[in-house]
């Protein structure tokens, strides 16, 4: 389950990305924008904004995202309840934005494919996913996950790297024959430690937290956050009342042929 409220704790920092993304995007009068994966709204109304002409379309498969974002969002953006994996592009769809969303997609490097040669000639797709797995909070969340006694229940929960980089997602969709502008970008977001909880653990908790919190019972998951965010103060310490955290993410703009 995923919770609007509590992935919306550091929405600048989330929405930063998503608005470098989509400056490279050249689209000048797309008939139809879907963003996939499109959480509570907050950044599929700029694409309304940018494109006021265009349907623009969010399709997640939380039914809690969705529902936050009908009950907030104007008539703007139509959001619509579905599975990535099931997504096929209606023809006048010009733009494919998704943002921090295949990261959870078993198979998405075949979908991107797919959408490559479904989308029409001149069709953008736009997507970033997280490339921190190999940093400090990830591997403490998979130290904390794969020792006891934890490892039985949540060991195999915990994903190693499930996304390519930035030359990896550029080969393929230039295979595909798109043109591709692809790249990477770490940020280095200075958390506020303001407690009780370490900043990063707070970041966490609304995304790779998540699938860790749905496998464990209440107590289980105290104990749990407890345990990793001792590695994580010990990982990012506090300096001048902030946590400075770097986060890598990875970006891919390409053009259909």
């Amino acid at each position: 389950m995923w919770d609007p409220v509590v992935y919306r704790r550091f929405a600048s920092e989330r929405a930063r990305p998503f608005a470098d993304l989509l400056a490279r995007v050249g689209a000048d009068r797309p008939r139809a924008v879907t963003d996939l994966g499109c959480g509570p709204g907050d950044l599929t109304v700029t694409l309304a904004e940018r494109w006021p002409g265009a349907r623009v379309t969010g399709v997640d498969s939380s039914a809690e995202m969705i529902e936050r974002a009908r009950a907030e969002r104007s008539g703007a953006v139509e959001f619509r309840l579905g599975d990535v994996r099931e997504w096929r592009p209606p023809a006048d769809v010009d733009v494919l934005v998704s943002n921090a969303t295949l990261q959870w997609v078993p198979g998405h490097r075949a979908l991107l494919t797919a959408w490559a040669a479904a989308l029409p000639a001149g069709a953008w797709i736009a997507v970033q996913v997280p490339g921190n797995f190999d940093a400090p909070s990830h591997r403490a969340l998979r130290e904390v996950a794969r020792s006891e006694p934890f490892a039985a229940t949540v060991g195999d929960v915990v994903r190693d790297a499930p996304v390519d980089d930035a030359a990896g997602y550029a080969g393929l969709l230039v295979r595909s024959g798109a043109a591709v502008d692809a790249w990477e970008t770490t940020y280095v977001h200075l958390l506020p430690d303001t407690g009780p909880d370490h900043p990063v653990l707070s970041w966490m908790d609304g995304t790779a937290l998540r699938p860790v919190r749905t496998a464990l019972d209440p107590g289980g998951y105290a104990r749990f956050r407890a345990a990793l965010g001792e590695r994580l103060a010990a990982a990012y310490p506090a300096r001048d009342g902030v946590v400075a955290f770097p986060f890598r993410r990875v970006f891919v703009v390409a053009r259909t042929s």
